[in-house]
C-alpha cells in the first residue's frame, strides 16, 4: 500500500514541470555570475585536454586539495557533469542554466514520491507545488554552482527512498534496498557534502516510523532491560543491526572525506564569517541567532540576498540584545514540535518528525554550530531543510482545509502563497542575469557589507567603467575600513587610471592592514592568500621605476616569507629579475615555481624565455616543447617557440616553424605578426610566390607593419620585380620617412632600374639629412656624382666617405677610378667611364653592398619583431604579469652569424647574376 501510494502520476509529473518551467524560464537567459566564475570560466578541470583524475584530486573550484588555499568542497560528481556541459556547448550559459533547470524538476518530482510516503496525495502535491516556487531557490538552480545542491539532493531522497524498502514481511531485513542506499548516501556525498546526513533521516525513519516506537516506550524499554526485568526483543536486535551497518558506513565515508581534505579545514577570514574569530559569548549567541535567521528567510522570502558575509547580520555581543528573543522563540517552537512528534504516537506526530529531520539533519553542517563555515548566511543550503519546511506547511494546510469553517479560507491563501511565491521567483531570477544586477539588488537588502560593493566594484570594472568602479571601492573601505581587498582594489582602479601616486597610497593602507611578520610563522590560517596580493600588486606598480627595483624585490621575498607556496610570487619575482638582469636568479625563482606546480605551461614558458635570455636556445625549445605538451594552443609558446627554430638556421626545423605558426594564426587570425614570420620562413626556403602571399596578408592586417613593408620590397627586388617594389617602398616611407634602408633600396631601384638620377639622389641626400654619417648613403650619393660626371664632387664626396669608413676596399677603390678619370681628362676628353666596365662593376657592386645591408635589416627584423612580440603579445595567462614586462632582448646573440651572413651573400649573388643579365 505504502508503495503504491508513492507512485507518481504522468499528470503530476506534467503539472510540476509546467510549473517549474513557468518559474524559471527566465533563468536560461541569465549568465555565469559570483561563484560561477571561479567554479566555471576559471576552473581548468572542465576542459578536455584535463585528465579526469583531476577531478578527483581536485577542489569544486579547480584547486588541488593538498593546497592550503583549497576550500576542501570535495564535489568530484558536480564538477563532472559541468565537464559534460562544457563538451556540448563550451561556455554557452543556456546549456548549464537549462540542466540546473532540469534538475530542479527532478528533485520536485522526487520530493513528491517521498512526501507521498507521509501525506495524503493532495497534500503531497501542495508541499511538492511550495518547494517548487519557492523564491529561496532561485540561488540553487538559477546559480550554475547551486547545481551541487541539485545533484546532491537527487540522490539524498534517493537514497532516502531504497532505505525504506528495506523491511520486509514480518519485519525481516531486506539488505539489497541497504546497499543500494549506502552506495546512494555516496554519490550524493560526491555531489555535495551534505548528502552524508541522510542516513541520520534514514535511522529516524527506522526507529520511529518504520517500527513505530515513540520516545517514552523506547526511554520505557531501555529502563527495562538496565533493570534486569526484561531481554533485547528480537525487532529491537533486527533495528540495532540495521543501525549499526549505516553507521559504520558513514563512519567510513567520514574516514575517506577527512584523508581526501588530508586532515585539514579550509582557512576562512573574519571577513567571511566574522562571528567564526569573535569571543565567547559573542560567538556563541550570533550562531544561534542566524537559526531564526534562516527560519525567517523560508517563512518569509521577500529580501533576498546573494551574500549574507562580513557587516550583513552584526554581531550578537550581549544577553541584553533584543535579538535574542528571536533566538528563544525558535528555540521554544522548535522544541514544542520535537516533544510533539516523539511523544505522541500516530500519523501526524510521524509526518511532523519526519518534517523536522529534513529541516535540521542537513542543516547542521552549514549551521557553524560544530565547525566554522566560509559564509554567515547561505540560501543555497536552505535548498534541502526548505523540503521538510514544506511538509509542514502542506501537513498545517490539510489540518486547516479539513474544518468546514477554514477551507475556503485555506485554499485562497495556499493559491495567494503559491502564486506570490512563483511571482517573485521569476522577478529573481533576472537578478542573476548579471553581476552588476545580481549585486546592486543584494545591495538594496543590506548595505553593510563590503564584499557587495567590491563585488559591483568588479562588474563596472570588467567593463572598463573605472571612474564608477572606483567609487564603489571607495565605498567599500568606508563600509568596512579594515578592509585588506577593498583598498587593493582601489590601488588597481588607481592604477588603471594612471594614477600612480594614489594607487600607491592604498597598497600601502592595505599592507599596513596585514599582520607583521613574525620569523618562521606561517601566515595561512591568518590571512586570505588573494591578500598576500597586496606585496604584489605594489611590487608590479613600483618596479616601473627603474631606481626601485630593489624595493619591488623586497616586497616579493617578504610574501614568500610569509607563504612559502605562495607561486604567484615567485612568478613575479622571477619576471622582476629578468628586469634586473639577473636570469640565474629568475631562473631559481621560476624552477621553485615549478615544484609547487609542474603542470603549469605559463611557468615552462616564462622558463624559456629566461633560457633565452641566458643564450641557450636548446633548453629555451625544451621548455617551449613542454609549455606545448600541457597546452597545445598556448599562443606565446607556440610564436615564440617557431620564431627560434626559424633564428636557429636548422633548416630542419623549419618544417616544424611553420606548423607551428600556421597554428597560432589560426588560433590569434587577426595578429599580423604571425603571417609575416610565415612570409620570412617562405623567403629562407627560397618559396617567393608564397612568401608574397604571407607578406600582403599581414600587411591588409596592418597597413603600416614596417618590416613586412621593407621585407616584401626586397623580396621584389630579389626576384626581378624591382619596378613592383616601389609602390611597396613607398607606403614605407609614407609611415617612416626616416627608414634609412627603405630609402637606399629606393635609390638603389631608381638609379639602376628606372634611370632616375635625381630622385635616387634625393633618397640619398634625404639619408644624409637624418644621419651624415651613414656610409652607404654618403657612398651611394658619390656614384650619383659620377653618373652626373661631376668628377671633382664625385671625388670630395669619396675621400669624406672614406674618412668614414677607413677600411672598406671597395671605397677606397672608387676613389682610386675617380681620380685617374680626372688625371686622364688632361689629356683626352672622356667623361664615361672605361669601356672595360671597371667603375660600372664597382657602382653595381656599390648597390650590391646597399642590398647587403638591406639583407641585413631582413635577417635582423626577425629578431626586432620577436622582440617586439615578447613584450607586446605575453600577457598574465597565470594570473600573473610576468611576461608583461619581459626587457627586450636582442636574440640575434643566439643565432649562428656566420650562417645568416652567408645567406646574406649568396642572396646578393644572386641578385648580381639578375642585374648582369640585364
Amino acid at each position: 500500500l505504502l508503495e503504491k501510494m508513492a507512485d507518481v502520476s504522468l499528470k503530476e509529473a506534467a503539472l510540476i514541470v509546467g510549473v517549474v518551467a513557468a518559474c524559471y524560464w527566465n533563468s536560461l537567459f541569465c549568465g555565469f555570475v559570483f561563484d560561477d566564475v571561479s567554479a566555471i570560466l576559471d576552473n581548468k578541470d572542465l576542459h578536455p585536454s584535463t585528465p579526469l583524475k583531476n577531478l578527483f584530486q581536485n577542489d569544486f573550484w579547480g584547486t588541488p586539495m593538498s593546497e592550503e588555499r583549497s576550500h576542501k568542497s570535495y564535489r568530484p560528481l558536480t564538477v563532472l557533469t559541468f565537464r559534460l556541459n562544457y563538451l556540448f556547448s563550451e561556455l554557452n550559459a543556456v546549456s548549464y542554466h537549462f540542466l540546473n533547470l532540469v534538475f530542479h524538476v527532478v528533485v520536485c518530482i522526487v520530493f513528491l514520491k517521498v512526501c507521498k510516503l507521509f501525506l495524503d496525495n493532495r497534500s503531497s502535491i501542495v508541499a511538492s507545488l511550495l518547494f517548487a516556487v519557492h523564491p529561496i531557490h532561485t540561488e540553487a538552480v538559477t546559480g550554475v554552482v547551486g547545481r551541487a545542491e541539485l545533484l546532491s539532493s537527487i540522490f539524498f531522497l534517493a537514497a532516502f527512498l531504497s532505505y525504506t524498502k528495506s523491511k520486509g514481511p514480518d519485519n525481516t531485513i531486506v539488505w539489497t534496498p541497504i546497499a543500494v542506499t549506502v552506495f546512494l548516501v555516496a554519490v550524493a556525498t560526491l555531489c555535495k557534502e551534505q548528502g552524508i546526513t541522510v542516513v541520520g533521516i534514514c535511522c529516524v525513519y527506522e526507529v520511529f516510523i518504520a517500527q513505530g516506537y515513540t520516545f517514552p516506550a523506547l526511554l520505557d524499554t531501555a529502563v527495562q532491560i538496565l533493570r534486569g526485568k526484561g531481554s533485547i526483543p528480537f525487532s529491537m536486535l533486527q533495528t540495532l543491526l540495521k543501525l549499526i551497518v549505516l553507521m559504520f558506513s558513514t563512519l567510513l565515508l567520514v574516514v575517506v572525506r577527512v584523508q581526501v581534505i588530508q586532515s585539514q579545514l579550509p582557512v576562512f577570514t573574519r571577513f567571511d564569517n566574522p562571528a567564526a574569530v569573535s569571543p565567547s559569548p559573542a560567538r556563541q549567541l550570533t550562531f544561534n541567532y542566524l537559526l531564526p535567521v534562516n527560519a525567517w528567510l523560508l517563512l518569509n522570502p521577500s529580501e533576498l540576498c546573494c551574500d549574507w558575509t562580513m557587516g550583513t547580520i552584526p554581531l550578537v555581543e550581549s544577553l541584553l540584545d533584543v535579538r535574542n528573543v528571536a533566538t528563544l522563540t525558535f528555540f521554544c517552537f522548535l522544541g514544542s514540535l520535537m516533544v510533539f512528534s516523539l511523544r505522541y504516537p500516530g500519523d501526524s506526530s510521524k509526518t511532523v518528525l519526519m518534517a523536522l529531520c529534513l529541516i535540521v539533519l542537513p542543516f547542521i553542517p552549514a549551521s557553524n554550530l560544530f565547525f566554522p563555515v566560509g559564509f554567515v548566511v547561505a540560501e543555497r543550503v536552505l535548498y534541502v531543510p526548505s523540503m521538510g519546511f514544506c511538509i509542514l506547511v502542506a501537513h498545517g494546510w490539510k489540518k486547516l482545509s479539513n474544518k468546514s469553517v477554514l477551507r475556503k479560507i485555506s485554499w485562497v491563501c495556499l493559491a495567494a502563497v503559491l502564486f506570490t511565491h512563483a511571482l517573485k521567483t521569476l522577478h529573481r531570477n533576472w537578478d542573476w542575469e548579471s553581476e552588476y544586477t545580481l549585486f546592486m539588488s543584494a545591495l538594496k537588502v543590506n548595505k553593510n557589507n563590503a564584499k557587495l560593493w567590491n563585488n559591483v566594484g568588479h562588474a563596472l570594472e570588467n567593463e572598463k567603467n573605472f571612474e564608477r568602479a572606483l567609487q564603489f571601492f571607495i565605498q567599500a573601505t568606508q563600509v568596512q575600513p579594515d578592509d585588506i581587498g577593498a583598498h587593493m582594489n582601489v590601488g588597481r582602479t588607481y592604477k588603471n587610471l594612471n594614477k600612480t601616486k594614489e594607487a600607491e597610497e592604498s597598497y600601502m593602507i592595505a599592507k599596513s592592514l596585514m599582520p607583521q611578520i613574525i620569523p618562521g610563522k606561517k601566515y595561512a590560517a591568518r590571512v586570505a592568500p588573494n591578500h598576500l596580493n597586496v606585496y604584489i600588486n605594489l611590487a608590479n606598480l613600483i618596479r616601473a621605476n627603474e631606481s626601485r627595483l630593489e624595493e619591488a624585490d623586497q616586497l616579493y621575498r617578504q610574501a614568500i616569507s610569509m607563504r612559502p607556496d605562495f607561486k604567484q610570487a615567485y612568478i613575479s619575482r622571477g619576471e622582476l629579475l629578468l628586469k634586473m638582469n639577473k636570469p640565474l636568479k629568475a631562473k631559481e625563482a621560476y624552477l621553485r615555481a615549478l615544484e609547487l606546480d609542474r603542470t603549469n605551461a605559463d611557468l615552462w614558458y616564462n622558463l624559456a624565455i629566461v633560457y633565452i635570455e641566458l643564450k641557450d636556445p636548446t633548453e629555451a625549445l625544451k621548455n617551449f616543447n613542454r609549455a606545448l605538451e600541457l597546452n597545445p594552443t598556448h599562443k606565446l609558446a607556440l610564436f615564440n617557440s617557431a620564431l627560434l627554430m626559424q633564428e636557429s638556421g636548422d633548416a630542419r626545423l623549419r618544417p616544424e616553424a611553420k606548423q607551428r605558426l600556421l597554428h597560432y594564426v589560426k588560433e590569434e587570425p587577426q595578429d599580423s605578426n604571425g603571417y609575416f614570420n610565415l612570409g620570412m620562413l617562405a623567403m629562407d626556403d627560397k618559396k617567393d610566390m608564397e612568401a608574397e602571399a604571407w607578406m600582403k596578408k599581414a600587411i591588409r592586417l596592418q597597413p603600416n607593419f614596417r618590416s613586412a613593408l621593407f621585407n616584401l620590397a626586397l623580396l621584389y627586388s630579389q626576384t626581378g620585380k624591382e619596378l613592383m617594389a616601389l609602390p611597396v617602398l613607398e607606403d614605407l616611407l609614407r609611415y617612416y620617412p626616416d627608414h634609412t634602408k627603405g630609402l637606399i633600396l629606393k635609390g638603389d631601384i631608381l638609379m639602376n632600374q628606372k634611370k632616375d638620377i635625381v630622385g635616387a639622389k634625393m633618397c640619398f641626400e634625404k639619408i644624409l639629412e637624418l644621419d651624415p654619417n651613414n656610409v652607404q648613403g654618403k657612398h651611394n650619393l658619390c656614384v650619383v656624382y659620377f653618373e652626373e660626371r661631376d668628377l671633382i664632387k664625385a671625388e670630395k664626396c669619396l675621400v669624406e666617405t672614406l674618412a668614414l669608413a677607413p677600411h672598406e676596399e671597395y671605397i677606397q677603390r672608387h676613389l682610386n677610378i675617380v681620380r685617374s678619370k680626372i688625371a686622364s681628362l688632361g689629356a683626352m676628353e672622356q667623361s664615361s667611364l672605361p669601356s672595360d666596365g671597371t667603375a660600372a662593376t664597382e657602382a653595381k657592386k656599390n648597390s650590391f653592398q646597399n642590398l647587403k645591408e638591406a639583407n641585413s635589416e631582413k635577417t635582423t627584423t626577425q629578431s626586432t619583431v620577436a622582440n617586439k612580440e615578447h613584450s607586446k603579445n605575453k600577457k598574465p595567462t597565470e594570473k600573473s604579469s610576468v611576461d608583461k614586462e619581459t626587457p627586450k632582448k636582442s636574440t640575434k646573440e643566439i643565432k649562428d652569424i656566420e650562417k645568416k651572413r652567408v645567406a646574406a651573400l649568396k642572396r646578393l649573388e644572386e641578385i648580381e647574376r639578375i642585374l648582369n643579365g640585364e
